[in-house]
């Protein structure tokens, strides 16, 4: 009985480490983009609730573990969104650069950045720049249109505008610019 309990108690054992053997220990594996965009959710859960300091740190912290990425831009337009509601509009216009320079084909971005020059009361001055531009960069158009339209002149905006959405008929932002035209043209009728 006794040689039966050790010969059972031996293969036991040596089962048990056999079966074993073939599995690992879980790790977990840290995703930097997954937590940028966890960090950014709640940065826009805390605007909803007017916590505005703790939404410029979550957003911050979506930037630093996420950038240099298309997603990245969402984050400055949040970020910039969030100055201008308390009152930074020279904080926000770097984010809005950024957010564009990240991804030039959201037209929010360029209303971003155009209501933040109106804030600073630089409309004038970045219309002279975007008129000297050499028109290399199809896209400073929908710039230098809304920069018309924040200056008060509609029409000029509405004939920039439909120039650009004439000559670049398939980028992604076009859709945008021409609802955006349509709403200027019903505005001065």
């Amino acid at each position: 009985m006794k040689k039966f309990l050790v010969v059972l108690f031996i293969i036991f054992c040596s089962a048990s480490a056999v079966l074993a053997a073939g599995r690992t220990s879980v790790t977990y594996v840290i995703d930097p983009e997954k937590n940028a965009y966890d960090h950014n959710n709640k940065g826009v859960i805390y605007v909803e609730e007017k916590c505005y300091y703790a939404a410029i740190q979550e957003f911050k912290m979506a930037i630093s573990l996420n950038p240099k990425t298309q997603a990245t831009a969402v984050y400055f337009n949040n970020l910039g969104k969030v100055y201008m509601t308390i009152g930074y509009p020279n904080l926000a216009l770097d984010c809005f650069k950024n957010a564009l320079t990240q991804y030039s084909l959201n037209f929010e971005y360029y209303q971003n950045l155009a209501k933040c020059y109106k804030q600073l009361n630089q409309v004038s001055t970045q219309l002279r720049i975007y008129q000297a531009k050499d028109g290399s960069n199809p896209l400073d158009k929908v710039m230098l249109g809304l920069l018309y339209e924040y200056s008060g002149n509609k029409k000029k905006a509405i004939i920039v505008l439909d120039e650009f959405a004439m000559s670049e008929p398939d980028l992604i932002i076009t859709p945008a610019v021409k609802y955006h035209i349509q709403e200027l043209v019903d505005s001065i009728i």
